[in-house]
């Protein structure tokens, strides 16, 4: 029997898929363009990859990584923010089209999952993942098992409320950690300094070349020297680091692992001002332990790799080999 399995991370405007082997090493890959405006082409670009890679390989399963609430029997998309699935039976319109049998993995799950098996969290039994992103994803692994909650939906972290009536999120709220920590309120951050102070936001809409400003033109003013993107990145760092204490408070974990796009352009440069304001703000300090702060080591791998993974355990709760 094949321990070959496929995982299928879906992104905002492409999917990528992978063979994975039982030791979390890719052999093959392929990508596919999607519309997120249209879910039933989403479907069939997955069937197309999968199948592109089956012609190949002989393959146990499938598993697909997706943004949004996941049943927690890992069949249902019950709501993704950024494509139109509400209570989807993702699950089994993937296989109607496949032919092999699928799992359903939130995305933040599946990258945190991967780190957990094969990354920097390998070794630990309680883990939190942070993506940091377009948005700020998260997962909690707390005695070797992913935290799903009682429907599936539980560890959106970036959903934690920080601020009371604080800035407005994309989920429609107000005051969550995403809206301060993730790659959206680094872009609005500067938008906003660059609209009050434009001759100390030159370096920033240099690199933004009349484009609007995103964390990237942060990022990468901030390696010029300049004051002000080195600023802004510091307050991220700020943000992060006080949620972060916040939930040590709940989860107690052995590592925190920090990924994402964000984390890739700019981790260096903000990862040090989160420690310091985690320390800061962490109750009880010098009498409990204190968890590592790490960087993913999978990177962009990680979704699809966790989502191969999790297809080898069909069972809710997946359990640590």
């Amino acid at each position: 029997m094949t321990e070959l399995t496929i995982g299928v991370d879906i992104g905002g405007t492409n999917i990528l898929a992978g063979v994975v082997t039982p030791t979390g090493e890719i052999v093959a890959t392929t990508r596919r363009a999607t519309d997120p405006s249209d879910p039933t082409q989403i479907e069939e670009a997955v069937a197309e990859a999968v199948a592109e890679l089956m012609a190949s390989y002989e393959v146990a399963g499938v598993g697909v990584a997706a943004a949004g609430f996941v049943s927690a029997d890992r069949r249902k998309l019950l709501f993704a923010p950024n494509i139109a699935w509400r209570d989807h039976p993702l699950a089994d319109r993937l296989e109607a089209l496949i032919g092999h049998p699928v799992v359903i993995e939130n995305d933040a799950n599946a990258a945190a999952w991967a780190e957990y098996r094969f990354g920097n969290g390998a070794g630990t039994t309680e883990m939190v993942m942070l993506t940091l992103g377009t948005g700020l994803g998260g997962a909690v692994i707390s005695n070797g098992q992913l935290v799903r909650g009682a429907f599936g939906a539980a560890a959106e972290l970036g959903h934690v409320k920080i601020v009371p009536d604080g800035h407005v999120c994309g989920c429609g709220q107000r005051g969550c950690w995403e809206a301060y920590a993730s790659g959206t309120a680094l872009a609005r951050a500067a938008q906003r300094f660059a609209y009050e102070y434009i001759p100390a936001a030159k370096t920033m809409l240099d690199q933004a070349a009349g484009q609007p400003l995103t964390g990237a033109h942060v990022g990468a003013a901030a390696r010029l020297g300049d004051p002000a993107a080195l600023g802004l990145l510091a307050e991220f760092g700020r943000w992060l680091g006080y949620g972060m204490a916040t939930l040590t408070a709940v989860t107690d974990p052995e590592v925190f692992v920090i990924g994402g796009g964000i984390t890739t352009a700019a981790g260096d440069l903000i990862l040090p001002t989160a420690r310091e304001h985690y320390l800061a703000n962490l109750s009880g300090r010098g009498y409990r332990g204190e968890p590592a702060i790490l960087t993913a080591k999978l990177a962009n791998n990680a979704g699809i790799i966790g989502a191969a993974d999790s297809a080898r355990t069909p069972a809710a709760q997946p359990v640590h080999a």
